[in-house]
């Protein structure tokens, strides 16, 4: 997938914050995935539309690397899996997985959350359902769609991507 989002950003010196995450110049032209420019754009209409997009999630996942906040939407994945698990055992070690790396206060990837939403997660994780996780995911979503989307959206990653598709399909239109 980053090797498929690679060939839409144009590696540049300006994109020496984030270049560890795109592949080397030789590998985007073999195996590049065309994006069209209207897919691109319909990025940039809602958040929704973004995440459902998996190269549009993989595009905003790798501008939150870039920005050192990639926690939220790794958690938000996370909650997205939980949510599917049809077995209690797994449930019940996931639920504890995710509060341990993401909820837990000094977690290695502690996601900005308040005392009261922190500790009504702690409780309901305590007989874990598959909608434990319902309202801290949508805070930290709400959280991404106010702040980080923006942000992505006025990137230079993000133009640059949309730039580039729109190359790709003026290429194929010749």
């Amino acid at each position: 997938m980053k090797t498929r989002l690679g060939c839409l950003s144009n590696k540049s010196d300006s994109y020496s914050d984030f270049s560890e995450f795109l592949p080397p110049a030789h590998e985007t032209t073999a195996r590049c995935l065309k994006v069209s420019t209207d897919e691109v754009v319909r990025w940039s209409e809602s958040f929704d539309h973004l995440l459902s997009h998996k190269y549009g999630l993989a595009a905003f996942r790798t501008f939150l690397k870039t920005e050192f906040s990639d926690e939220n939407i790794e958690f938000w994945m996370a909650c997205e899996e939980y949510k599917k698990i049809k077995s209690s055992t797994k449930l019940v070690s996931k639920a504890n997985k995710i509060f341990k790396e993401f909820i837990d206060v000094q977690a290695p990837r502690e996601v900005n959350i308040d005392y009261r939403t922190r500790e009504k997660t702690k409780q309901s994780l305590e007989d874990p359902s598959p909608t434990s996780l319902n309202e801290v995911q949508a805070k930290v979503y709400s959280l991404m769609e106010k702040d980080s989307y923006p942000r992505f959206l006025r990137s230079k990653m993000y133009q640059d991507i949309v730039k580039r598709a729109h190359a790709q399909g003026q290429r194929r239109s010749v």
